[in-house]
């Protein structure tokens, strides 16, 4: 198992940028202010692991073809990556979802990870993932990956509020897009440099 710290960052740092305006931010919100936020993050970052362990799981599977192909399949989701980021997304810190008051560790566990589990299916940072497994390594990814993920859901329940009420999301979701898209030109260089 060869870990790379460079890997490991770029996946933590692309994942984070993904997900912090994500639906699912918003919900480990709602569900913190609803629910013991640590049960919640407990609940959400099981459902994270679960999904990054697919994503790279599919990666390895990618890694396994010809690298010209993976640089294009890489380039193509990087691409379609900027594009679901800067054409604005809307929609997704409007979305308030009630949720009922729940107690106890199992009812919170099992309510926060399925809400999470339902909702990353083919989500931008599962694709990111899988994307950044066939081309970094399954393992540097999925670590930087899961970290970012749990991170965003920890920030979503200490300060949530904090991070909507002054940081413009908009802002976050441009500089993710232009990051996937500047991968997504590197990805297609490579093809023709490597």
């Amino acid at each position: 198992m060869h870990l790379d710290p460079l890997a490991i960052l770029t996946a933590f740092g692309l994942i984070f940028l993904a997900e912090l305006p994500d639906k699912t931010m918003f919900a480990s919100l709602a569900m913190g202010t609803r629910m013991r936020p640590l049960y919640v993050w407990f609940g959400t970052s099981s459902a994270f692991i679960v999904h990054v362990a697919i994503a790279v799981g599919a990666g390895g599977l990618l890694g396994l073809l010809p690298g010209w192909i993976v640089k294009l399949v890489s380039a193509a989701l990087f691409a379609f990556g900027a594009f679901m980021l800067l054409r604005g997304g809307g929609g997704d810190e409007d979305e308030d979802q009630e949720v009922k008051t729940v107690t106890g560790f199992w009812p919170v566990y099992s309510t926060a990870f399925m809400a999470v589990f339902i909702s990353e299916w083919g989500d931008l940072t599962q694709i990111t993932t899988a994307n950044l497994a066939a081309s970094n390594g399954t393992w540097s990814t999925a670590i930087g990956s899961a970290a970012a993920l749990m991170s965003v859901s920890a920030l979503a329940l200490l300060a949530g509020r904090f991070i909507a009420k002054r940081v413009p999301l908009k802002t976050v979701q441009r500089v993710g897009g232009l990051c996937m898209l500047a991968l997504a030109i590197w990805s297609v260089i490579e093809i023709f440099t490597g």
